[in-house]
């Protein structure tokens, strides 16, 4: 056994320690609760120079799995992470990566797949990966998430496997969860027993060129999908080596399926991860009674450990299949068809097997609830009537007195028909183009109007989000339906069984918030054109992004703006993944210190620019296109009620106001005002509109004397600060540079009679 040192550490934690001993060549990430943690902790390492990986903050998990697989491809030594709905989006990638044989590390931190959206623990993500081709290991405790990710590594790399490979842990059960852990004091003792990667070819050796990837037709296809099949195969037999070796270096031994008071045991709880360790207790508590019961608890997932549950089974006389996920319309979820399989192809039909779907959505398992499933299994031993093969556990099926009451009254007809704004078109002379004027009173009066989001929503202190959205929606007059995509804003307003909203909700991921409400759109006047809804029904449909939702929502959004359907798009920029934590995002800005872009020897904050989202948007050619700032009241409702007309006449309109964020800026909650304003005057967020085709700037600093250098907006900003110190002066220089060049190109385009 090499040296180990003990310490408190969580199954994130786990992962980022292993990975400081492995030193990856390459984390391609995107951050999603509750994996996220595992990226910020390798990219606070890197800062302090504790490894060399190179981070790279896809624009989606997508995007992440194809840069994690191009790296793979040039002999990388490659890691990911990701859950839930983020494991969903990359999933047409990881076939890709298994049936070319390239090995690398995922973790996945098991989460809820919604809809409804559950931030908590179930393995109904898990399921979704059987069929990929990966490898996939099950750790239970933030001891084994460290474990089996070296052993990942030596796995995948294998030459009779060359596979990529899954290590799974329980979110939040496992992720967050501190115990005693044993740690490797010297990197090279796991670099020794990893060796160095073998690749058998490489896409970085233009002398020995490959073709990776080909057009692979019938019938040749099968042939991969049986070698795949050899590799699994082999797979098994190289972990039962690898486990072995891996008990010499570190005393921790982890078999293919792990028996727990197996011995004597009638009946047996086949259960995965972190409530395989709580069923543990309750089979001890049992065994002191006497009753004859045990766990099996697979660490090897994929291959499935076939021959080990054979043997693991051979003298139960019941079996009871816990799955913390489920198969809609079919008698089990996948582990329950798995295992009967297993036993059925062991002429052991006379094992009674009850299948039992628990803790979804992160519904706590304890002890007592092993106890009753393991109750269960004895029970069905005795023949008792009643008991059904197939069920749920825990689940409460509600009634009348239950169901969610209206707790704030909906908008009345004249609520909705309050008319503030006042909005005359006109044609300009010998073109297409329009001159809007709008009329709104004074705010006094206009503070009057109904409000289509209620207060008592759960927003951190100082965000800016709902003032801005309140401001917006003065300026909209009639029905509105919103789409609100995942992010903060979603997260504060919709907790289960409330809601702060007073008109209709819709709500979908981020990378599908634009289509999702387009084809309502198209519905909705499709069913006005057939007669199904009555001709003065009018509705603005309005989708509100933020948080990072225009980095992996951009693609489907300038889709949706090239088909130009009548709705409009708000993103609210509070410059950073605040949903998850504070991560880098797109709108980020240059130099910006983040929870994955630390401040350190070997790192300096967010490297690359803010994406400037509202040109990206007008160079689609859609009519009306403005920017606007929480503080500036009366402006954002001008344009508001600019947006809706453009929408009903025109087609997609795309709005984008900048909001404050104490939490993402480092600052005082009362200084989001001035921020603001010091943004707009230092030209890092200038006011402007776009209609059809023209861009007008709201407002000029020079003019009226307030210009301001960005040195000035970024000593208010707390995590901005660093690139003062007289050491970053080429950084404050390039983001001044930057913001100079762009703030010209609006100036230009203003004075341009046709940009």
């Amino acid at each position: 056994m090499k040296n180990q040192k003990t310490s408190l550490k969580t199954g994130n934690e786990m992962v980022a320690e292993a990975a400081k001993m492995i030193d990856f060549h390459f984390m391609g990430y995107y951050p999603i609760t509750p994996s996220t943690e595992i990226a910020e902790l390798i990219d606070a390492m890197k800062a302090r120079g504790e490894v060399s990986t190179v981070m790279l903050p896809a624009d989606g998990e997508h995007g992440a799995a194809g840069a994690c697989f191009g790296a793979s491809t040039g002999g990388a030594r490659v890691l990911n992470a990701t859950s839930a709905n983020g494991l969903l989006y990359s999933m047409e990638q990881l076939p890709v990566q298994a049936g070319t044989r390239m090995p690398m590390v995922l973790n996945l931190v098991t989460r809820s797949v919604s809809g409804p959206l559950d931030i908590r623990c179930d393995h109904s993500d898990l399921m979704f990966a059987l069929q990929t081709g990966w490898i996939i290991l099950l750790a239970s405790t933030p001891q084994a998430v460290y474990d089996l990710n070296i052993i990942a590594v030596k796995l995948g790399e294998h030459p009779k496997v060359r596979l990529p490979v899954m290590v799974v842990s329980d979110g939040f059960f496992t992720s967050h969860q501190r115990q005693e852990v044993q740690i490797f004091e010297n990197k090279s003792d796991v670099q020794s027993f990893l060796g160095v990667r073998q690749n058998p070819f490489t896409t970085l050796d233009p002398r020995n060129p490959v073709t990776l990837g080909p057009y692979m037709n019938d019938p040749d296809l099968i042939n991969n999908k049986y070698q795949l099949h050899e590799a699994h195969e082999e797979a098994a037999k190289v972990f039962e080596v690898l486990t072995k070796e891996y008990f010499e270096l570190s005393g921790r031994f982890y078999p293919a399926l792990e028996t727990y008071e197996m011995e004597g045991a009638e009946s047996a709880l086949f259960v995965l991860n972190s409530a395989a360790e709580t069923t543990k207790d309750a089979v001890d508590a049992m065994r002191k009674e006497g009753k004859k019961v045990g766990v099996l608890k697979p660490l090897l997932l994929r291959p499935f450990p076939t021959e080990a549950l054979k043997v693991a089974t051979q003298h139960l006389k019941s079996i009871v299949i816990a799955e913390r996920s489920d198969s809609p319309g079919s008698i089990g979820g996948p582990m329950s068809h798995e295992v009967k399989s297993v036993l059925y192809s062991d002429h052991h039909c006379d094992i009674k097997a009850l299948s039992r779907i628990f803790g979804l959505g992160g519904k706590d398992f304890n002890e007592d609830d092993a106890r009753s499933l393991l109750e269960e299994g004895l029970r069905v031993i005795g023949d008792e009537v009643g008991i059904p093969s197939f069920g749920f556990f825990g689940t409460d099926r509600g009634n009348p007195k239950t169901t969610p009451q209206e707790v704030l009254p909906r908008l009345s007809p004249a609520q909705v028909n309050e008319s503030f704004v006042q909005v005359n078109a006109s044609l300009i002379p010998g073109t297409q183009r329009h001159v809007l004027e709008v009329s709104i009173p004074e705010a006094a009066l206009l503070a009057t109007k109904s409000k289509r989001i209620a207060p008592g929503h759960g927003a951190c202190p100082g965000c800016g989000i709902f003032s801005g959205l309140d401001q917006f929606f003065k300026g909209i007059e009639g029905d509105v339906v919103v789409l609100y995509h995942t992010g903060c804003a979603m997260v504060v307003t919709t907790d289960y069984p409330f809601s702060a909203h007073r008109v209709t909700y819709l709500h979908n991921l981020f990378q599908n918030g634009a289509p999702t409400l387009s084809g309502l759109v198209e519905a909705f006047h499709e069913k006005k054109r057939r007669g199904e809804i009555g001709v003065g029904v009018d509705i603005t449909f309005v989708m509100i992004t933020g948080d990072g939702g225009m980095d992996i929502g951009m693609g489907p959004t300038i889709g949706t703006a090239l088909r130009n359907h009548a709705m409009i798009i708000l993103e609210y920029d509070n410059q950073g993944y605040m949903n998850t934590g504070g991560q880098l995002s797109y709108t980020t800005p240059y130099g910006k210190q983040t929870s994955t872009s630390h401040l350190g020897k070997n790192s300096f904050g967010k490297r690359f620019h803010h994406k400037d989202t509202a040109q990206i948007m007008a160079a689609t050619g859609i009519s009306y296109v403005f920017t606007a700032v929480e503080s500036r009241g009366m402006d954002l409702v001008k344009k508001a009620a600019k947006a809706q007309w453009y929408a009903r006449n025109k087609g997609l309109v795309y709005g984008k106001i900048l909001v404050s964020c104490p939490l993402n800026w480092g600052s005082e909650e009362r200084m989001g005002r001035d921020i603001l304003e010091q943004a707009v005057n230092s030209c890092f967020f200038p006011i402007y509109e776009i209609e059809e085709g023209k861009t007008k700037l709201s407002y000029v600093p020079e003019v009226e004397n307030k210009k301001i250098s960005i040195s000035e907006w970024l000593k208010m900003m707390g995590k901005s600060k660093h690139l003062l110190l007289p050491e970053n002066v080429e950084f404050l220089v390039a983001l001044q540079t930057e913001i100079d060049r762009r703030w010209e190109q609006l100036k230009a385009k203003d004075a341009h009679p046709l940009l």
